[in-house]
C-alpha cells in the first residue's frame, strides 16, 4: 500500500500573547503533507486571538465548533483531511492545557470527573450504540479504585509489541536478530507486515515461529491489500503459524468486509482502527462484530475528544484499545490514550498492548520510555508531540537544511 513513503507531519503551534505553545501533529508520508498544512491553516479564523483560558475550558464546545464549520464541513464532514486538520488544531489545545496545569495529557483526563469527561463527547450519531447515560455508568464504574490504577500505571507502565523487526524486504538473517533483540528487550510480543506475496510470508511467519517459539504472539499487518476472498484464501495459508491478528485485512472503511473476513477466519482475530475515520465507523465495526482489536491512532480523527468517543465504545462493547503508533511522534502521542484507558475508562486489561518502533523519537522534547517491553507511564506536562526546535528548522519543508543538502546530493 506504501511503496515509496517519505514520513513526514503537518505540525502545528498555538502560540499565546503570553509566551506560552500547545503543539499538535499530523503523520503523512509524503506529498499529502502540503494538502494538510492547507486544511490546518483554513482553521485559524477559529483560534486567533480567542481568549486562551475561555478556549481551554470549554474544550468540548471547542471541538464541536471546528467539526460544525458548515463550509468546511462539506469537505468531510468528519472524515479525510479537514478533519485530521481539526484534530491537530484539538490536540494542540490539549496540549496546552496540559502544559498549563503542569500534567501529563494522560493523567489530566483521568482526574477529571466522568460529568466532565462526557461533556468533552460528540454523540450525535453514536446514540444507537452508546448514550451520554451509559457512558457515565462506564465512567463512574471505573472511578472505584481509579487512584490504586493511576499508581500501578506510573509504576509498571502499559505492555508494547513491536513493529521493528517485521518490515517487509529485511534478509531471513536480519529478520531472525530482530526478533531476538526484540524478546531480548522484553517486549510480549511482535508484528510482521504480510500481503505481498503468499509464499513470502508463509516463510517469514515460519521463521518468525521457529525463532520466538509456540506461544509467543506474533501479529500479522496487511495494510489493506486484500478483497475478501483473498483475505480468507492468504490467512488459509498462515493459520498454521498461528497468528496473534490481522490487522487491516482490507479497506479501513467496509464494516461488512471486515465482518465477513472475521467470521471466515475465526478464532483467528482481526484488529483494526489505525486509518478509522471516525467514531462511525468505529461505532459501525463494534456493532457489526467485525473486529477483535481496536487499534486507535491519535491523528487520524478529530483529536482528544472523538477519541474519547472511540475509547467508550470500545468499553461498551468490551473490546481491547490497542493504540497504533510509528510514524513521526505518533508513539509519543498515543501512549496518552492507553494510560487514560487503562486508568479510567475500560481499566486493566491482559490484552492491552501499545504499538511501538524504534525510529525518530530523538526528534521529541520528551520521548517515549521503554522499561522491559513496556511503555513508562509518561510524567512531563504535555501531549508528547512537541518537537526540539532543531528538528523542525532543519527538516522544515522546502526551507529545511535536510531539504537544501537532498537538492544539492540530487543536482551533483
Amino acid at each position: 500500500m506504501n511503496p515509496d513513503p517519505d514520513y513526514s507531519a503537518a505540525y502545528v503551534e498555538l502560540l499565546t500573547s503570553d509566551g506560552e505553545a500547545g503543539e499538535g501533529l499530523v503523520f503523512t508520508i509524503g506529498r499529502g503533507n502540503d494538502v494538510q498544512c492547507a486544511a490546518i491553516e483554513a482553521l485559524a479564523g477559529h483560534v486567533v486571538g480567542r481568549d486562551v483560558d475561555a478556549l481551554l475550558s470549554g474544550l468540548g464546545n471547542f471541538s464541536r465548533e471546528l467539526v460544525g464549520d458548515s463550509q468546511l464541513r462539506w469537505l468531510g464532514p468528519e472524515k479525510g483531511v479537514m478533519h485530521m486538520a481539526i484534530g491537530a488544531v484539538v490536540n494542540a489545545a490539549w496540549d496546552l492545557r496540559a502544559r498549563r496545569e503542569g500534567k501529563p495529557l494522560w493523567l489530566l483526563l483521568a482526574e477529571l470527573a466522568p460529568e466532565q469527561i462526557v461533556d468533552l463527547v460528540d454523540f450525535r450519531y453514536l446514540s444507537d450504540a452508546l448514550t451520554r447515560d451509559e457512558a457515565l455508568e462506564i465512567l463512574r464504574r471505573a472511578e472505584p479504585g481509579k487512584s490504586e490504577r493511576i499508581a500501578a500505571l506510573q509504576a509498571d507502565g502499559v505492555p508494547a509489541y513491536t513493529t521493528t523487526p517485521g518490515w517487509l524486504g529485511y534478509s531471513d538473517e536480519k529478520l531472525i536478530r530482530l526478533l531476538r533483540e526484540a524478546r531480548d528487550e522484553g517486549f510480549d510480543m511482535v508484528k510482521l507486515k504480510v500481503g505481498a506475496d503468499v509464499e513470502d510470508d508463509a516463510r517469514r511467519m515460519r521463521i518468525a515461529r521457529e525463532t520466538m517459539g509456540e506461544g509467543y504472539p506474533i501479529a500479522m499487518d496487511a495494510n489493506q491489500r486484500w478483497d475478501v476472498a483473498d483475505a480468507v484464501a492468504w490467512l488459509e495459508r498462515l493459520a498454521p503459524y498461528d497468528p496473534a491478528w490481522i490487522e487491516e485485512p482490507t479497506s479501513p472503511d467496509d464494516v461488512l468486509a471486515h465482518a465477513a473476513i472475521r467470521r471466515a477466519i475465526a478464532p483467528l482475530r482481526v484488529a483494526t482502527g489505525e486509518q478509522m475515520q471516525n467514531r462511525i465507523i468505529a461505532k459501525q465495526l463494534l456493532q457489526a462484530g467485525a473486529l477483535d482489536v481496536l487499534q486507535l491512532d491519535a491523528s487520524r480523527v478529530g483529536g482528544v475528544n472523538e477519541n474519547i468517543a472511540i475509547l467508550l465504545l470500545a468499553a461498551k462493547f468490551d473490546i481491547p484499545v490497542c493504540p497504533h503508533a510509528g510514524g513521526v511522534g505518533l508513539c509519543e502521542l498515543v501512549q496518552h490514550y492507553a494510560f487514560f484507558d487503562a486508568a479510567a475508562v475500560a481499566g486493566p486489561r491482559s490484552d492491552r498492548y501499545i504499538e511501538y518502533v524504534h525510529h525518530l523519537h530523538e526528534h521529541f522534547e520528551d520521548p517515549v520510555v521503554i522499561d522491559q517491553g513496556s511503555y513508562a507511564a509518561p510524567t512531563n506536562p504535555g501531549s508528547g508531540a512537541r518537537m526540539h526546535e532543531r528538528s523542525v528548522q532543519e527538516h522544515r519543508f522546502p526551507q529545511g537544511d535536510v531539504w537544501k543538502d537532498l537538492s544539492d546530493a540530487d543536482a551533483s
